[in-house]
């Protein structure tokens, strides 16, 4: 690496010398790849003159011939050059300074080579950037993973399927806007420094304003100041942001990761269970032109309607507990402790059936819930900020949507009865006093701003990245962050 290194740097020094600028600050050109190799036929019946921009890769030289792949964010194209078109000079300009990895400018004239692909002959050329690094030849199998997160910068240069599928993310995102925004909903921003951090069970980044010699949160969640929205007279709002949990790392965690989060006035969980669906099948079509996804052998299906489970039947049909072992807390545990292995800790520490019936669906339900599944009616314990269940108090109108064995979103009926929540609040307190380190907070301001008055609400939240990464058919969530969080650098790669 070092020799190829001093070698390029030689090249640039070569071309300052012969008096050209090695990093020019434009370029210009006519079309796209794309556009060229889509609209070839014409332009070769025109014979037009093209000019095109990109990254050079594959430069193979054959005497007097010399092919290259050039390519931009639309595509690749092949582009040839000829020693008896450009000359001599040029010619061998080209060779000696030239490597894969520049930016170059080329213009030319169309032609189909005798193996019949769409081709530019080329007639002049421009550096635009010298590179003094090479790409790598190889960019493949499991031990460059870690190189591959840590310099995405390569990973879409080298791998076409990176590059697709972080640019379904996109349209995924796009396609969710234009839904919520034909349906009505104002798109807003809140903060992401929050002197109080609530709307879900989550350890916060902790960080310290100098000037207000206070300490704040990174956002685990929007959802407080979406709902103070709707206290202020808007009924339909939305934000997609990034939150922040300080957990662990795995396949489909990540510290820093996007929601979506919602809030609807005058509606409640059943309406949220409606649009949730209808999002992901619009975003399905209008990203990945299909409902029907392929994961691994696996293919999910997202056309509306999903299926639908009250928790407590769920934990009964998938789990095999009865129904009748949440009459008592002790019968209970010791059920529990006969089917779930390894978490006789988590199980004896819990104080509540609601909490135990929670922890059952979590270990024996959730990762086998592999086609689109919405799960409803959650125990109030678990369940802070949503709306008792009418004909049940011991539930919430509460549902969450699973996919390939993950959870997607959650959502609920808005809690927006004060005397209720600032109940809610102190049994959070004594968790949090009994050592569940993820116990919601008491957040006095929002509670002040219900008690003026908020209308009923549904919320809903998805996980963008899970999202993105079950329309991808992508088993890891680095595969569907752009940049995602890595362990800092200690110099071995």
């Amino acid at each position: 690496m070092i020799q190829e290194e001093n070698d390029r740097l030689a090249r640039l020094c070569a071309i300052r010398d012969a008096g050209i600028n090695p990093y020019p600050s434009k370029g210009t050109r006519s079309h796209m790849i794309k556009e060229f190799v889509d609209g070839f036929d014409g332009i070769c019946a025109r014979k037009d003159v093209v000019t095109l921009l990109g990254r050079l890769k594959l430069v193979r030289k054959h005497g007097g011939l010399t092919f290259a792949q050039l390519f931009d964010e639309s595509g690749f194209v092949q582009i040839a050059l000829r020693k008896n078109e450009l000359g001599d000079d040029r010619y061998e300009f080209f060779h000696k300074t030239m490597d894969v990895g520049d930016f170059v400018e080329v213009t030319g004239t169309s032609f189909t080579t005798q193996k019949g692909e769409k081709s530019l002959e080329v007639k002049t050329f421009v550096l635009l950037t010298k590179s003094t690094l090479p790409l790598p030849e190889k960019w493949h199998g499991i031990s460059d993973i870690e190189t591959r997160f840590r310099k995405r910068y390569l990973d879409l240069i080298m791998n076409d399927e990176v590059r697709s599928r972080l640019k379904t993310r996109t349209k995924i995102i796009t396609a969710i806007r234009q839904l919520l925004d034909s349906r009505g909903f104002l798109e807003v921003e809140t903060p992401t420094l929050q002197p109080v951090y609530g709307g879900g069970f989550a350890r916060p980044f902790i960080t310290h304003h100098n000037a207000l010699d206070a300490d704040f949160y990174l956002r685990i969640s929007d959802e407080m100041y979406l709902k103070r929205l709707l206290v202020g007279g808007f009924e339909k709002v939305y934000e997609i942001t990034k939150v922040f949990r300080n957990e662990g790392i795995d396949h489909d965690h990540n510290p820093e990761f996007t929601m979506l989060e919602a809030q609807i006035a005058y509606e409640n969980y059943e309406y949220g269970m409606a649009i949730f669906e209808e999002i992901f099948e619009q975003a399905a079509i209008n990203a990945i032109g299909t409902t029907k996804v392929k994961s691994d052998d696996v293919l999910i299906e997202l056309q509306r309607p999903w299926k639908r489970l009250r928790l407590i039947e769920a934990v009964e049909q998938i789990g095999g507990v009865p129904t009748s072992t949440w009459n008592d807390l002790d019968t209970a545990k010791k059920t529990m402790l006969k089917l779930s292995k390894g978490i006789k800790e988590d199980i004896e520490r819990i104080q509540t059936i609601g909490e135990l019936m929670a922890l059952a669906f979590e270990n024996l339900v959730e990762e086998k819930l592999i086609q689109p599944t919405i799960i409803y009616d959650y125990p109030v314990e678990v369940s802070p900020l949503a709306k008792r269940c009418v004909d049940d108090a011991r539930f919430v109108e509460r549902f969450e949507a699973f996919a390939l064995g993950s959870e997607i979103g959650n959502n609920y009926s808005e809690l927006n009865d004060p005397v209720d929540l600032e109940k809610r609040f102190v049994v959070e307190k004594q968790r949090e006093k009994a050592g569940f380190a993820e116990a919601h907070q008491t957040d006095d301001d929002y509670l002040e701003a219900i008690k003026h008055g908020m209308p009923p609400a549904c919320g809903i939240g998805i996980g963008i990245d899970r999202m993105v990464m079950l329309l991808t058919g992508s088993n890891n969530i680095k595969e569907v962050i752009l940049f995602p969080t890595l362990r800092p650098d200690r110099g071995v790669v």
